[in-house]
Protein backbone atom coordinates (compact mmCIF):
# COMPACT_ATOMS: atom_id res chain seq x y z
CA UNK A 1 0.00 0.00 0.00
CA UNK A 2 1.42 3.34 -0.65
CA UNK A 3 0.54 6.66 1.44
CA UNK A 4 -0.30 10.37 0.78
CA UNK A 5 -0.45 13.39 3.05
CA UNK A 6 -3.22 15.58 1.29
CA UNK A 7 -4.44 18.98 2.09
CA UNK A 8 -7.31 21.79 0.55
CA UNK A 9 -5.32 24.60 2.46
CA UNK A 10 -8.22 25.62 4.75
CA UNK A 11 -7.61 28.47 5.60
CA UNK A 12 -9.66 29.45 8.86
CA UNK A 13 -9.15 30.32 12.56
CA UNK A 14 -7.34 27.49 14.09
CA UNK A 15 -10.06 25.02 15.35
CA UNK A 16 -8.57 25.25 18.79
CA UNK A 17 -6.84 28.37 19.75
CA UNK A 18 -9.46 30.47 17.30
CA UNK A 19 -5.76 31.95 15.51
CA UNK A 20 -6.19 33.14 12.06
CA UNK A 21 -2.60 32.74 10.82
CA UNK A 22 -1.67 35.15 8.15
CA UNK A 23 -2.15 33.90 4.45
CA UNK A 24 1.59 33.61 3.92
CA UNK A 25 2.32 31.69 6.99
CA UNK A 26 -0.65 29.43 5.62
CA UNK A 27 1.46 28.47 2.51
CA UNK A 28 4.32 28.75 4.58
CA UNK A 29 3.13 25.86 6.49
CA UNK A 30 1.87 23.59 3.45
CA UNK A 31 5.82 23.97 2.36
CA UNK A 32 6.94 22.98 5.56
CA UNK A 33 4.24 19.49 6.16
CA UNK A 34 5.50 18.66 2.24
CA UNK A 35 8.96 18.52 3.51
CA UNK A 36 8.26 16.61 6.52
CA UNK A 37 5.74 14.33 4.38
CA UNK A 38 9.03 13.60 2.39
CA UNK A 39 11.74 13.61 5.52
CA UNK A 40 8.94 10.25 6.77
CA UNK A 41 8.70 8.86 3.96
CA UNK A 42 5.58 9.27 2.40
CA UNK A 43 5.19 8.00 -1.19
CA UNK A 44 3.01 11.21 -2.40
CA UNK A 45 1.69 15.16 -0.93
CA UNK A 46 -1.26 16.84 -2.75
CA UNK A 47 -2.66 19.59 -2.68
CA UNK A 48 -6.82 20.28 -3.22
CA UNK A 49 -8.44 22.56 -5.80
CA UNK A 50 -11.33 25.00 -4.26
CA UNK A 51 -12.20 28.66 -5.56
CA UNK A 52 -14.39 29.54 -2.51
CA UNK A 53 -13.77 30.40 1.28
CA UNK A 54 -12.31 29.06 3.48
CA UNK A 55 -9.88 27.52 0.66
CA UNK A 56 -7.02 29.19 -0.73
CA UNK A 57 -5.50 26.65 -2.98
CA UNK A 58 -6.89 28.48 -6.05
CA UNK A 59 -3.77 27.38 -8.00
CA UNK A 60 -2.30 24.35 -6.85
CA UNK A 61 0.12 24.55 -9.99
CA UNK A 62 1.92 27.50 -8.50
CA UNK A 63 1.64 25.36 -4.70
CA UNK A 64 3.18 22.20 -6.11
CA UNK A 65 5.89 23.95 -8.33
CA UNK A 66 7.25 25.12 -5.18
CA UNK A 67 7.09 22.14 -3.61
CA UNK A 68 8.39 20.01 -6.44
CA UNK A 69 11.73 22.76 -6.17
CA UNK A 70 11.81 21.83 -2.48
CA UNK A 71 11.59 18.14 -2.61
CA UNK A 72 13.30 15.30 -4.67
CA UNK A 73 11.33 12.16 -4.29
CA UNK A 74 7.95 12.73 -2.84
CA UNK A 75 5.61 11.85 -5.96
CA UNK A 76 3.03 15.27 -6.45
CA UNK A 77 -0.35 14.84 -6.47
CA UNK A 78 -3.60 17.14 -7.16
CA UNK A 79 -6.36 16.35 -4.88
CA UNK A 80 -8.39 17.07 -7.23
CA UNK A 81 -8.23 19.39 -10.13
CA UNK A 82 -11.68 20.66 -11.63
CA UNK A 83 -11.85 20.24 -15.04
CA UNK A 84 -15.79 21.13 -14.98
CA UNK A 85 -14.40 24.67 -14.35
CA UNK A 86 -11.29 24.85 -16.23
CA UNK A 87 -9.63 24.92 -19.80
CA UNK A 88 -8.12 21.91 -20.37
CA UNK A 89 -5.73 23.51 -22.69
CA UNK A 90 -4.39 25.99 -20.62
CA UNK A 91 -4.53 23.50 -17.84
CA UNK A 92 -2.76 20.85 -19.70
CA UNK A 93 -0.13 24.00 -20.34
CA UNK A 94 0.36 24.48 -16.38
CA UNK A 95 0.88 20.87 -15.41
CA UNK A 96 2.86 20.06 -18.29
CA UNK A 97 5.03 22.10 -17.18
CA UNK A 98 4.94 21.61 -13.83
CA UNK A 99 5.95 17.72 -14.72
CA UNK A 100 8.91 18.77 -16.36
CA UNK A 101 9.80 21.09 -13.54
CA UNK A 102 9.46 18.16 -10.97
CA UNK A 103 11.04 15.87 -13.21
CA UNK A 104 8.22 13.64 -14.03
CA UNK A 105 6.90 13.62 -10.23
CA UNK A 106 3.13 14.61 -11.35
CA UNK A 107 -0.24 12.34 -10.72
CA UNK A 108 -3.40 14.33 -11.50
CA UNK A 109 -6.49 13.47 -9.39
CA UNK A 110 -9.55 15.09 -11.31
CA UNK A 111 -12.83 15.62 -10.30
CA UNK A 112 -16.41 18.16 -11.06
CA UNK A 113 -15.14 19.12 -7.20
CA UNK A 114 -17.32 22.46 -7.49
CA UNK A 115 -19.80 23.76 -5.09
CA UNK A 116 -22.35 26.69 -5.96
CA UNK A 117 -20.25 29.85 -4.80
CA UNK A 118 -17.57 28.23 -7.78
CA UNK A 119 -20.06 27.51 -10.37
CA UNK A 120 -21.02 30.93 -10.28
CA UNK A 121 -17.76 32.29 -10.53
CA UNK A 122 -17.28 30.45 -13.24
CA UNK A 123 -20.51 30.42 -14.99
CA UNK A 124 -21.02 26.54 -14.64
CA UNK A 125 -24.73 25.32 -13.68
CA UNK A 126 -25.72 22.28 -12.13
CA UNK A 127 -27.01 20.95 -15.44
CA UNK A 128 -24.04 21.10 -17.46
CA UNK A 129 -20.87 19.99 -14.98
CA UNK A 130 -20.96 16.85 -15.30
CA UNK A 131 -20.77 16.94 -19.54
CA UNK A 132 -17.97 20.04 -18.82
CA UNK A 133 -15.67 17.50 -16.29
CA UNK A 134 -16.30 15.07 -19.17
CA UNK A 135 -15.60 16.85 -22.44
CA UNK A 136 -12.68 19.04 -20.46
CA UNK A 137 -11.11 15.53 -19.46
CA UNK A 138 -11.21 14.32 -23.15
CA UNK A 139 -9.46 17.39 -24.69
CA UNK A 140 -7.06 17.44 -21.78
CA UNK A 141 -6.24 13.62 -22.66
CA UNK A 142 -5.73 14.12 -25.93
CA UNK A 143 -3.80 17.23 -25.48
CA UNK A 144 -1.02 14.86 -23.46
CA UNK A 145 -0.88 12.02 -25.61
CA UNK A 146 -1.04 13.77 -29.31
CA UNK A 147 1.27 16.38 -30.75
CA UNK A 148 -2.15 17.76 -32.52
CA UNK A 149 -5.55 17.48 -31.45
CA UNK A 150 -8.75 18.38 -33.08
CA UNK A 151 -11.88 18.52 -30.90
CA UNK A 152 -15.34 19.58 -31.44
CA UNK A 153 -16.29 20.62 -28.02
CA UNK A 154 -19.34 22.98 -26.59
CA UNK A 155 -17.65 24.28 -23.72
CA UNK A 156 -14.54 26.25 -25.44
CA UNK A 157 -13.49 27.03 -28.91
CA UNK A 158 -12.76 24.19 -30.94
CA UNK A 159 -9.79 22.87 -31.89
CA UNK A 160 -8.35 22.45 -35.48
CA UNK A 161 -5.26 20.29 -35.54
CA UNK A 162 -3.99 22.48 -32.44
CA UNK A 163 -0.47 21.99 -30.74
CA UNK A 164 -0.13 23.21 -27.13
CA UNK A 165 3.08 23.82 -25.50
CA UNK A 166 5.48 22.34 -24.44
CA UNK A 167 4.91 18.70 -25.13
CA UNK A 168 4.65 16.66 -22.02
CA UNK A 169 7.95 14.90 -19.84
CA UNK A 170 5.63 11.84 -18.47
CA UNK A 171 3.75 9.95 -21.89
CA UNK A 172 0.87 9.93 -20.62
CA UNK A 173 0.90 11.37 -16.91
CA UNK A 174 -1.51 9.61 -14.59
CA UNK A 175 -4.83 10.83 -13.70
CA UNK A 176 -6.87 9.38 -11.11
CA UNK A 177 -10.65 10.30 -11.27
CA UNK A 178 -12.25 11.15 -7.47
CA UNK A 179 -15.51 10.83 -6.76
CA UNK A 180 -17.43 11.23 -3.48
CA UNK A 181 -20.51 10.52 -4.88
CA UNK A 182 -20.95 10.79 -8.21
CA UNK A 183 -21.58 7.73 -10.65
CA UNK A 184 -20.69 10.12 -13.98
CA UNK A 185 -17.00 10.30 -12.57
CA UNK A 186 -16.80 6.56 -11.71
CA UNK A 187 -18.31 5.57 -15.22
CA UNK A 188 -15.90 8.19 -16.55
CA UNK A 189 -12.43 6.57 -15.01
CA UNK A 190 -13.88 3.22 -15.71
CA UNK A 191 -14.56 3.69 -19.82
CA UNK A 192 -10.67 5.01 -19.83
CA UNK A 193 -9.07 2.46 -18.00
CA UNK A 194 -7.79 5.05 -15.28
CA UNK A 195 -8.05 3.97 -11.42
CA UNK A 196 -10.57 5.62 -9.00
CA UNK A 197 -9.93 7.99 -5.81
CA UNK A 198 -12.83 7.73 -3.69
CA UNK A 199 -13.06 10.86 -1.34
CA UNK A 200 -14.82 8.49 1.33
CA UNK A 201 -14.38 11.46 3.99
CA UNK A 202 -18.15 12.73 5.04
CA UNK A 203 -20.14 9.19 5.12
CA UNK A 204 -19.66 6.41 6.05
CA UNK A 205 -18.51 3.45 4.43
CA UNK A 206 -21.41 2.07 2.33
CA UNK A 207 -22.42 5.04 -0.18
CA UNK A 208 -18.63 5.20 -0.97
CA UNK A 209 -17.88 0.98 -1.26
CA UNK A 210 -21.21 1.42 -3.27
CA UNK A 211 -19.61 3.77 -6.09
CA UNK A 212 -16.49 1.79 -5.97
CA UNK A 213 -18.16 -1.67 -6.37
CA UNK A 214 -20.04 0.36 -9.92
CA UNK A 215 -16.62 1.35 -10.96
CA UNK A 216 -15.43 -2.66 -10.89
CA UNK A 217 -18.91 -3.37 -12.55
CA UNK A 218 -18.32 -0.95 -14.80
CA UNK A 219 -14.55 -1.67 -15.24
CA UNK A 220 -15.13 -4.99 -16.17
CA UNK A 221 -18.30 -3.54 -18.93
CA UNK A 222 -15.50 -1.52 -20.62
CA UNK A 223 -13.37 -4.84 -21.14
CA UNK A 224 -9.97 -3.58 -18.99
CA UNK A 225 -7.61 -6.36 -17.62
CA UNK A 226 -9.44 -6.65 -13.96
CA UNK A 227 -5.63 -7.07 -12.80
CA UNK A 228 -4.71 -3.52 -13.37
CA UNK A 229 -8.01 -1.79 -11.35
CA UNK A 230 -6.89 0.39 -8.92
CA UNK A 231 -8.41 2.46 -5.90
CA UNK A 232 -7.22 4.78 -3.45
CA UNK A 233 -9.22 5.60 -1.04
CA UNK A 234 -9.31 9.20 1.70
CA UNK A 235 -9.63 9.56 5.69
CA UNK A 236 -11.57 11.83 7.56
CA UNK A 237 -8.61 12.85 10.07
CA UNK A 238 -5.74 11.67 11.69
CA UNK A 239 -4.02 11.17 14.67
CA UNK A 240 -2.01 8.27 16.27
CA UNK A 241 -0.82 7.72 19.72
CA UNK A 242 0.21 5.12 22.11
CA UNK A 243 -3.24 4.57 23.48
CA UNK A 244 -6.45 4.94 22.15
CA UNK A 245 -7.12 6.86 25.51
CA UNK A 246 -4.86 9.48 24.70
CA UNK A 247 -5.81 9.67 20.90
CA UNK A 248 -9.22 9.86 21.91
CA UNK A 249 -8.68 12.93 24.47
CA UNK A 250 -6.14 15.06 22.26
CA UNK A 251 -8.21 14.42 19.27
CA UNK A 252 -11.78 15.54 21.02
CA UNK A 253 -11.33 19.72 21.20
CA UNK A 254 -10.48 19.42 17.67
CA UNK A 255 -13.26 17.35 16.65
CA UNK A 256 -15.65 19.38 19.20
CA UNK A 257 -14.46 23.07 17.35
CA UNK A 258 -15.14 21.37 13.71
CA UNK A 259 -17.83 20.48 15.09
CA UNK A 260 -19.21 23.74 15.99
CA UNK A 261 -17.89 24.99 12.92
CA UNK A 262 -19.63 22.86 10.68
CA UNK A 263 -23.17 24.01 12.68
CA UNK A 264 -22.22 27.56 12.68
CA UNK A 265 -22.12 27.45 8.58
CA UNK A 266 -24.67 25.52 8.27
CA UNK A 267 -23.56 22.49 7.25
CA UNK A 268 -24.87 18.56 7.34
CA UNK A 269 -23.61 17.12 10.45
CA UNK A 270 -23.54 13.68 9.86
CA UNK A 271 -21.67 12.68 12.81
CA UNK A 272 -22.83 14.41 16.51
CA UNK A 273 -20.35 12.75 18.55
CA UNK A 274 -16.37 12.31 18.41
CA UNK A 275 -16.88 8.66 19.71
CA UNK A 276 -19.26 8.34 16.62
CA UNK A 277 -16.60 9.73 14.27
CA UNK A 278 -14.59 7.33 15.61
CA UNK A 279 -16.36 4.49 15.05
CA UNK A 280 -18.20 5.27 12.09
CA UNK A 281 -16.39 7.63 9.70
CA UNK A 282 -12.71 6.87 7.80
CA UNK A 283 -11.08 8.93 10.51
CA UNK A 284 -7.81 7.31 11.68
CA UNK A 285 -7.73 8.17 15.26
CA UNK A 286 -6.51 5.75 17.80
CA UNK A 287 -3.58 3.00 18.68
CA UNK A 288 -1.80 1.63 15.57
CA UNK A 289 -2.99 -1.18 16.09
CA UNK A 290 -6.71 0.22 16.23
CA UNK A 291 -5.45 2.31 13.07
CA UNK A 292 -4.31 -1.32 11.12
CA UNK A 293 -7.33 -3.03 11.95
CA UNK A 294 -9.67 0.10 10.31
CA UNK A 295 -7.59 0.52 7.63
CA UNK A 296 -7.42 -3.42 7.05
CA UNK A 297 -11.56 -3.05 7.38
CA UNK A 298 -12.33 -0.75 4.84
CA UNK A 299 -9.38 -2.39 2.09
CA UNK A 300 -12.62 -5.26 2.73
CA UNK A 301 -14.91 -2.82 1.01
CA UNK A 302 -12.87 -0.92 -1.50
CA UNK A 303 -9.63 -3.04 -2.05
CA UNK A 304 -7.82 0.17 -2.03
CA UNK A 305 -3.90 0.31 -2.35
CA UNK A 306 -3.50 4.03 -1.92
CA UNK A 307 -4.71 6.02 1.74
CA UNK A 308 -4.06 9.74 1.85
CA UNK A 309 -4.36 10.95 5.54
CA UNK A 310 -4.43 14.83 6.81
CA UNK A 311 -0.74 16.86 5.99
CA UNK A 312 -2.02 19.63 8.28
CA UNK A 313 -1.94 19.90 11.95
CA UNK A 314 -5.30 21.38 11.89
CA UNK A 315 -6.18 21.99 15.95
CA UNK A 316 -2.87 20.04 17.29
CA UNK A 317 0.18 21.37 18.28
CA UNK A 318 3.51 20.93 15.94
CA UNK A 319 5.04 18.53 18.32
CA UNK A 320 1.95 16.49 18.35
CA UNK A 321 1.37 16.81 14.72
CA UNK A 322 4.78 15.16 13.80
CA UNK A 323 4.23 12.59 16.42
CA UNK A 324 1.24 11.71 14.90
CA UNK A 325 2.97 11.69 11.37
CA UNK A 326 5.96 9.55 12.86
CA UNK A 327 3.85 6.70 15.07
CA UNK A 328 1.84 6.51 11.56
CA UNK A 329 4.98 6.26 9.39
CA UNK A 330 6.70 3.97 11.90
CA UNK A 331 4.10 1.85 13.13
CA UNK A 332 1.28 1.96 11.00
CA UNK A 333 2.25 2.24 7.11
CA UNK A 334 5.00 -0.20 7.95
CA UNK A 335 2.43 -3.04 8.79
CA UNK A 336 -0.11 -1.96 6.12
CA UNK A 337 2.83 -1.65 3.13
CA UNK A 338 3.36 -5.51 3.92
CA UNK A 339 0.14 -6.58 4.17
CA UNK A 340 -1.46 -4.92 1.35
CA UNK A 341 -0.77 -5.04 -1.76
CA UNK A 342 0.56 -1.62 -4.03
CA UNK A 343 -1.33 0.10 -6.44
CA UNK A 344 -0.81 -2.65 -10.48
CA UNK A 345 1.63 -0.11 -11.90
CA UNK A 346 5.01 1.40 -10.87
CA UNK A 347 5.11 4.43 -8.53
CA UNK A 348 7.54 6.54 -10.55
CA UNK A 349 6.96 8.37 -14.17
CA UNK A 350 4.88 7.16 -16.35
CA UNK A 351 6.28 5.19 -19.25
CA UNK A 352 5.80 6.81 -23.34
CA UNK A 353 2.95 5.33 -24.37
CA UNK A 354 2.11 4.58 -28.62
CA UNK A 355 0.02 7.23 -29.78
CA UNK A 356 -1.82 5.07 -32.51
CA UNK A 357 -3.12 2.53 -29.37
CA UNK A 358 -5.17 6.07 -28.26
CA UNK A 359 -8.74 6.07 -28.79
CA UNK A 360 -10.93 9.13 -30.22
CA UNK A 361 -11.68 11.61 -27.92
CA UNK A 362 -15.98 11.54 -27.59
CA UNK A 363 -16.39 15.72 -28.04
Amino acid sequence: MKFLAITLIVHRPDPVTGVLKPTRDRFREVLDNALLAEELGFDGFGVGERHERPFISSSPPVVLSHIAALTRRIRLFTAVTTLSLLDPVRAYEDYATLDHLSDGRLELIIGKGNGAAQRELFRVTPDDQWERNAESYEVFRQIWRRDKVTAATRFRPELTDAEVWPRPYQRPVRVWHGSATSKESVDLAARYGDPLFSANVTHPVEPYAELVRYYRERWEHYGHDPGALAVGAGSAGLYVARTSQEAVEVYRPVFESTLAFQRQAGLPVVFETLEDFVERSSALVGSPQQVIDKVHRYHERFGHTVLHVQADASGLTETRHRDSLELFQSEVASVLRKDLPDPPFAWGPVLPAPAASEEPAHV
